[in-house]
């Protein structure tokens, strides 16, 4: 997997709008009804607090990004979100991504990382089976956990 895999800053605010822009125009959306401006893209980011992160995949540009957000309601949970660009994806960017989120998560304390499957997204289904996210099959549009686990767990989950 080429790029480097890093936490956001409000500089990458554009691309991840861009990266927004581009998955509301495809038929399986990703979670985004509408495009975002830049400007609502950094007051996710400054929502976030130290309590949650953006993370981005970057060669030369961004070319995917991943959100660990807090919950307020569940104080030891975590939401996870990842977008990866069209031309970008099945290279292993949102497998590196997930990781980081999970670090991250283990880092402030979560017990759970939750996050919701977008109804009649077989791509995104694929993707969290892959890094583990218990997925109810039977009911796209439903929430999903992924296991909270150290890396060298991986192997026993």
């Amino acid at each position: 997997m080429p790029g480097i895999v890093r936490k956001a800053t409000k500089a990458d605010a554009p691309q991840i709008a861009e990266i927004i822009a581009e998955l509301v125009r495809e038929p399986h959306q990703g979670g985004f009804q509408r495009e975002w401006t830049v400007a609502e893209v950094e007051q996710w980011m400054d929502r976030q607090g130290e309590d949650g992160a953006f993370f981005v995949v970057e060669d030369r540009h961004i070319l995917a990004f991943a959100t660990v957000d807090f919950s307020s309601d569940e104080p030891d949970a975590a939401s996870f979100g990842a977008y990866v660009r069209a031309q970008n994806r099945r290279q292993g960017h949102g497998a590196a991504l997930a990781d980081e989120c999970m670090a991250f998560a283990r880092q402030r304390g979560y017990k759970r990382i939750k996050g919701r499957l977008p109804a009649n997204n077989e791509p995104a289904l694929s993707y969290l089976s892959s890094v583990g996210a218990l997925v109810p099959l039977t009911n796209p549009g439903s929430s999903f956990e992924l296991p909270i686990y150290q890396d060298s767990e991986r192997g026993n989950a």
